[in-house]
């Protein structure tokens, strides 16, 4: 048996070592961040909701790019859709167009080396960010830039929840139709974006000589009142909470996984108690081991508060969209959970305006026909593997 005490002694010291690794370069993380200052601007916003339709538009404005394109995604697979993508990539390079391409090290893990070498032969300058590092390995390993973001000429700008694989536009069996909330801009706020990919593209690479003028262009106001918020784990619980106190009448919450921190939980409950409408939508299916069994004790509670809890049942359903009182809509990159919320590098658009807020609520209502409405007994009627799954989720919620 002293196999087993020397095998059990070494998990346990493993184990303590990764937890210490983590919360430490977490904590330091946190204590050198800063909480975003994000300027109101005013842009054409389109609301993308179905993958062939985004890129459709999207891959016709990277035909038409003149000067620069550049793109980060958390995931970029291997498959014939993302191998499309580089060759799209590669073309306007060729013709004379800066291409930056960044990576998450961990999301875009699949990506062949072969595929990266042919993009940068073709002109694509290609960099993994976020690649695990010392002195806090096991911490860097977690966190991930979660931003998709594209800027095209300084003009045009993408973000949201759509990542480049076969699964986003409907070519996935198990995932199709796949349901996710993509925006297109142009107008004051490409800037922002511009400067978000500019600061992750310097980390990456430590090349900070770019040509300013010709990447920030003068760019006209639209009709749309916005805030970008990117975060990297500071900022984001509090201003989500922010909004959720400031509400009065309803609160709608929109997200692939619901693990919200207990800051945050607390204070849904407590906008609940103040007799504030609360209507979560999630996915029936589920992409990820554990997280569909993990949200379940959050749902539970909101049940038992009066909340509304919906299950999209056609398809997959990965969209981020926050509704406060039909006056504040929030739309970008960040889940509503630990990992979204107090470790990755996320951007969201707040947006105050009225007819697009209406014109969301429209999108939000087709995809609550398409869904079942949960009870507290459905929640409870679970047998004994998902309970074990459950209480597994609730161990490692934070690295979810």
């Amino acid at each position: 048996m002293k196999w087993l005490a020397c095998f059990t002694a070494i998990v346990i010291i493993l184990v303590s070592f990764c937890m210490t690794d983590y919360y430490i370069g977490r904590f330091i993380a946190r204590k050198r961040g800063k909480p975003p200052q994000s300027p109101l601007r005013k842009s054409d916003i389109t609301l993308l909701v179905r993958g062939t339709d985004l890129f459709i538009q999207y891959f016709d404005d990277l035909y038409n790019a003149r000067s620069s394109i550049h793109v980060l995604f958390y995931i970029v697979r291997n498959d014939s859709f993302g191998k499309l993508f580089f060759d799209i990539l590669m073309d306007r390079a060729k013709s004379g167009v800066k291409v930056r391409l960044l990576l998450d090290w961990f999301g875009s893990r699949t990506v062949s080396k072969q595929l990266i070498q042919k993009a940068r032969r073709n002109g694509v300058e290609v960099h993994y960010c976020n690649t695990p590092r010392l002195p806090f390995l096991f911490f860097t390993l977690q966190r991930r830039n979660h931003r998709k973001i594209t800027v095209i000429d300084g003009k045009i700008g993408y973000v949201g929840g759509y990542n480049i694989g076969e699964e986003y536009i409907d070519l996935d069996s198990l995932l199709s139709p796949w349901r996710d909330y993509h925006l297109r801009i142009e107008g004051t706020g490409t800037a922002d974006l511009q400067s978000v990919f500019l600061r992750d593209w310097k980390r990456a690479t430590g090349v900070t000589d770019f040509d300013e003028q010709a990447l920030f262009p003068s760019l006209a106001e639209g009709p749309i009142t916005h805030r970008f918020f990117p975060t990297e784990g500071v900022g984001a619980e509090e201003e989500i909470i922010r909004h959720i106190e400031k509400a009065t009448n309803s609160i709608f919450i929109g997200t692939p996984y619901f693990i919200p921190p207990k800051k945050v939980m607390a204070s849904l409950e407590k906008a609940l108690e103040n007799n504030v409408k609360v209507t979560i939508l999630v996915p029936r299916m589920s992409d990820h081991p554990i997280v569909k069994e993990a949200s379940f004790p959050y749902l539970r509670k909101i049940l038992a508060k009066g909340g509304t809890v919906y299950q999209y049942k056609e398809g997959f359903f990965h969209a981020k969209v926050l509704l406060f009182d039909d006056a504040v809509c929030d739309i970008g990159t960040a889940n509503f959970d630990y990992r979204s919320l107090l470790l990755n590098k996320e951007i969201n658009c707040f947006i105050y305006d009225h007819e697009f807020i209406a014109h969301v609520k429209k999108i939000i209502a087709e995809d609550i026909m398409q869904s079942t409405q949960l009870s507290h007994r459905d929640l409870q009627a679970v047998n004994i593997r998902f309970r074990i799954i459950e209480w597994i989720g609730g161990l490692i919620k934070g690295l979810l």
